[in-house]
């Protein structure tokens, strides 16, 4: 699912931030599989942990193989610590989407291992540990998403937010990462009953109707405002669904997993019609996807949550009173607001904790998450990888562009020290060499701005490029008059390159009327098409004779 992941933010951003994304998920994996073996596994499911943190007996794998980590599993400790890594290793990478095209790669690493840590272990030991204080509540599974809130306000607004930049620079990867997602989230889901059993097999199915009608809603809602159909808006709704069924798949039937992915698909895309109202530029609508859709998840879980379907998951013969309870559908009408605490316990640590995480790393000099102007606008790839996604990104404007902001600031620059050169100078000597200073700026801004450079540039072409071996299309100017025969097709003499077959086609004009002179038979007028016409002359008898006897045609131009 991490790399099924860079594929769809890759495809909603910008060719030149694409890489860069990329990179992003694929280091979360890396970095918080080391974090997780080193002390995130024992820090959050260790089976003496407290209420709100486990401890070290856990560390380095230690007392962790074949054996089951608790009573109720039916597989390894190691295979359970390899599945849980997946999800610790996905979560981070959630985070960047809101970040993108204006974040340092550099602090990523150490943001990944301390988040990891201080953040998502701790919330999932409440939650998902036995002994958690959530799960001791009774709290079904937990969301977040307020962390890319937090990372998206400490780094500010991209520079260019205003100008409608999210296009999509890739709809393909954003078909392939969501075919990859979905793929991955049955996994996701119904690995979570940590056993090949009918409650596995019920939250598959859940989680497959869910993103089937998130997909389609999100489409019909589109579709309804803007006229056209949308495969942004078909992969968009379907991670909607797919995101708000998680909490609830191991909890609700299918028929309840469609009122998921309808609730879960409409409510965010209400949300994200109102992203501009937010005052924080989430560039790849983390919050309104996720965040919203997994709050959504968690309110109809402890609506819709039935006991006969979390009965799936144990053995036959075991007492009712020894199972998880239901919720409102079962009559347990204190479920809603167990979740609701849940909620915002888990949304408030989330967002404060990762709040003071960032502003403590921007406080390290060498560690400065947002990016300078000149590398955002280059873009995130070339300036901070020295890669592109796209060997053809026409990025020659781009620097053309900086390049014009410089000379502006510089310009500025002149000017105010010539005006104070001028003031302090009484008898204005030096204003002829502040005009001249500012002719030479100007000839140079007025050099530098040509708006078609860039464009030849990425064409591969000039006004000044001569393809030898065929007849030249363009050539010097040169000054005519009507006494004046024009040869359109000449070729220079010192570029003709004798071709490997003979020069039956590279036949010039210019050879062809030596040929007809030197008494060869030419078949047909080879006169040149646009060859211009003597006009007849006055003082001379035999021109008008001749002329009078063959008529003449009028030249296509003067």
């Amino acid at each position: 699912m991490c790399p099924a992941l860079g594929f769809f933010y890759a495809g909603l951003a910008r060719a030149k931030n694409a890489l860069s994304l990329m990179y992003l998920c694929l280091l979360s994996v890396g970095v918080v599989s080391i974090q997780w073996y080193l002390i995130g596994y024992s820090l959050t499911f260790s089976a003496t942990a407290g209420p709100f943190i486990g401890d070290s007996s856990l560390f380095l794998l230690r007392n962790v193989g074949s054996a089951p980590l608790l009573p109720s599993h039916t597989i390894p400790s190691s295979a359970f610590f390899c599945f849980q890594a997946m999800f610790a290793c996905i979560t981070p990478a959630l985070a960047f989407g809101s970040a993108a095209e204006r974040m340092s790669l550099g602090p990523a690493m150490i943001f990944i291992f301390v988040w990891t840590t201080l953040v998502y272990d701790v919330v999932t030991c409440w939650t998902w540990n036995p002994n958690g204080w959530l799960a001791t509540m009774g709290v079904m599974d937990f969301a977040g998403g307020l962390a890319a809130v937090a990372y998206a306000m400490v780094l500010g607004k991209r520079r260019d937010y205003d100008e409608n930049v999210n296009t999509p620079h890739n709809v393909s990867f954003v078909f392939l990462g969501l075919a990859l997602m979905w793929f991955g989230w049955f996994a996701f889901n119904a690995g979570s009953a940590f056993a090949a059993n009918a409650r596995s097999v019920n939250s598959l199915v859940c989680t497959h109707l869910a993103g089937c009608v998130g997909g389609v809603v999100w489409v019909l809602m589109d579709y309804r405002h803007a006229r056209k159909w949308s495969i942004i808006g078909l992969c968009t709704g379907a991670v909607a669904g797919l995101a708000t069924v998680t909490p609830g798949s191991g909890f609700v039937s299918p028929s309840s997993a469609l009122a998921f992915g309808f609730f879960g698909s409409s409510i965010c895309n209400i949300a994200l019609n109102y992203k501009h109202k937010y005052r924080f530029d989430d560039a790849l609508d983390v919050f309104a996807v996720h965040y919203i859709g997994g709050l959504v998840g968690l309110v109809l879980t402890g609506i819709f949550a039935q006991q006969s379907v979390i009965a799936l998951g144990y053995p036959e013969n075991t007492p009712i009173a020894e199972m998880q309870k239901g919720g409102w559908l079962d009559g347990n009408w204190m479920q809603v607001p167990i979740q609701l605490l849940g909620i915002v316990a888990v949304s408030a640590w989330s967002f404060v904790i990762t709040y003071l995480i960032l502003l403590v790393i921007n406080l390290v000099p060498f560690l400065k998450l947002r990016l300078d102007d000149e590398a955002e606008a280059m873009g995130t790839d070339w300036s901070e990888m020295g890669e592109r996604a796209y060997a053809y990104l026409p990025f020659v404007e781009e620097q053309h562009q900086l390049q014009q902001q410089q000379q502006q600031q510089q310009q500025q620059q002149e000017d105010r020290a010539s005006q104070t050169s001028s003031d302090d100078d009484d008898d204005g000597r030096d204003g002829s060499s502040t005009m001249t200073k500012h002719h030479e700026v100007h000839h140079t801004e007025t050099k530098h701005k040509n708006p078609f450079k860039g464009i030849k540039k990425l064409i591969m072409t000039n006004d000044r490029t001569v393809i030898k071996g065929v007849p030249d299309l363009i050539e010097e100017p040169v000054m005519l008059d009507y006494h004046q025969q024009k040869d359109l097709g000449a070729i220079r003499m010192h570029e003709i390159v004798e071709p490997t077959g003979g020069d039956v086609y590279q036949k010039t004009q210019a050879k062809l009327r030596d040929e007809r002179q030197e008494g060869q038979d030419v078949v047909g007028d080879m006169d040149h098409p646009m060859q211009m016409i003597h006009p007849p002359s006055s003082t001379s008898s035999s021109a008008t004779a001749s002329s009078s006897s063959t008529p003449t045609r009028s030249p296509p131009f003067t």
